[in-house]
């Protein structure tokens, strides 16, 4: 009886850790920066008063489908270690998003979907995680390589062809090697176990190989399709605080700053905040727009779909059972 107080105690205390540090971390960064707050907060008030504000509305309409998508691939890939709805998958990214939230790298992400299975084989979860977060990152470098594409014949062709010609190959090698390693997930296990101090990790990602062509296809147009979403989101914050480009330029831009985004290390608590601000803050700033306009957009967009998911995420977190009934934690 005395172990099990002392589990509901840890478990109680690690809960409220979670909470308080995200909370924190929310409060340092947005209201601790306050020149880029008030500067913020003014274009905020232009544009609440913009006849465009509706997109806003749209935007923040887009938030559970954004995750839906996530929620959609995350049940697909659990099948194979146990029954899941699409609400417990939903859950288990929520509470995923909330502890990767205060981790570098959004690692708590795969301590959250762990905690929310039900199966005795938890651990085997990291790897259908990696391969769903492999699966969005082949996604991003996909449709960025050919935003950046559009920026290397806009600026670099003319006067440095020759660069600009590597650039393009090496983009084109990326994509094609990302999409081989996807398709061929039983290589990258088979690499692991070839290396010596990772061959422990082996039995965790074993799972990886078990994923047929067909499930991989349609988790990549998953991730395809929760790309498209999180673009539409950036293009309408941009375009509601006043950056005016075309289309093509939207597209590339935005696909552009993500695709930087994902391939630049972060080592920062709060996700991916600061490079995705200034990798969109060169691209878009190539083509001439203020950087103060495609920061807010881009702020705007972290709090939106990371920052406030995240803290209400918190609710499933409080909720979260690390113990159940005939299966040992």
């Amino acid at each position: 009886m005395n172990i099990k107080r002392h589990k509901k105690i840890l478990l109680a205390l690690a809960k409220l850790l979670v909470v308080g540090l995200t909370l924190f971390l929310f409060y340092q960064a947005v209201f601790t920066a306050p020149d880029t707050f008030l500067s913020w907060g003014g274009i905020l008030r232009q544009a609440g008063q913009s006849p465009l504000r509706y997109l806003l509305l749209l935007t923040a309409i887009l938030i559970p489908v954004n995750w839906g998508f996530e929620a959609k691939k995350w049940q697909l890939l659990g099948q194979k270690l146990e029954p899941m709805s699409f609400w417990q998958a939903y859950r288990a990214v929520m509470v995923g998003l909330s502890l990767g939230f205060i981790t570098p790298n959004r690692l708590g992400d795969y301590a959250g979907r762990v905690l929310e299975l039900k199966s005795r084989q938890r651990l085997e979860a990291i790897g259908a995680i990696f391969i769903g977060r492999f699966c969005q990152l082949v996604a991003t470098v996909l449709v960025g390589s050919a935003g950046l594409l559009y920026f290397i014949l806009a600026f670099g062709w003319q006067r440095y062809p020759g660069v600009s010609l590597s650039l393009f190959i090496l983009l084109l090698a990326l994509c094609t090697a990302m999409l081989l390693l996807l398709y061929n997930a039983k290589a990258m296990v088979v690499a692991v176990a070839a290396i010596k101090p990772l061959r422990h990790f082996v039995p965790y990602l074993s799972i990886m190989g078990t994923y047929t062509s067909p499930e991989m296809s349609r988790l990549l147009w998953l991730s395809l399709a929760r790309y498209a979403v999180f673009l539409m989101q950036f293009i309408f914050l941009l375009i509601l605080y006043g950056v005016r480009l075309s289309p093509l330029q939207y597209v590339s831009g935005v696909s552009g700053t993500f695709f930087l985004k994902s391939v630049v290390p972060s080592v920062s608590l709060l996700s991916d905040l600061g490079v995705r601000e200034l990798s969109a803050m060169y691209l878009f700033g190539l083509l001439g727009q203020a950087r103060l306009q495609v920061l807010s957009a881009s702020l705007s967009l972290w709090l939106l779909n990371i920052a406030a998911p995240s803290v209400v995420g918190l609710y499933f977190v409080l909720r979260l059972r690390l113990a159940r009934k005939g299966v040992v934690a």
